[in-house]
């Protein structure tokens, strides 16, 4: 039951980060103000781009570790990966995005991540 658990979990955080990616490449200012800091309108759209490349990279590499190699790599791969949305905590509270984002999106999603890692550990 823990390995369905912990594989279903990764899997669905590894698919959920490969939609944002998706997203933030096709309709890169609508992701942008859900993310919690709105684009510019006169903004660089490369550096949404770039997001969506980011996003959309390691939701693939998340599915290729946990399929190819194993839930210890997956494992280590999320422990790892688990600073980008904390780092995205940060970068909502610091360019004027709500708390509400910041934490309820942002710092649970690291949360969500780190259970996820240590779920992996678990069944490796």
């Amino acid at each position: 039951m823990l390995t369905y658990l912990a594989y279903g979990l990764a899997i669905a955080l590894n698919l959920m980060v490969l939609f944002i990616g998706a997203r933030f490449l096709l309709v890169p200012r609508a992701s942008a103000a859900g993310y919690g800091v709105p684009a510019k309108v006169d903004g660089d759209p490369a550096y949404l781009t770039i997001k969506g490349l980011r996003d959309g990279s390691f939701g693939l590499l998340g599915l290729a570790l946990l399929a190819f190699v194993g839930p210890a790599a997956e494992a280590w791969f999320m422990l790892v990966v688990a600073l980008v949305p904390l780092g995205d905590t940060l970068i909502v509270l610091r360019h004027g995005g709500t708390k509400a984002v910041a934490f309820g999106i942002h710092f649970a999603t690291a949360v969500a991540v780190l259970i996820s890692a240590a779920l992996l550990f678990a069944v490796s």
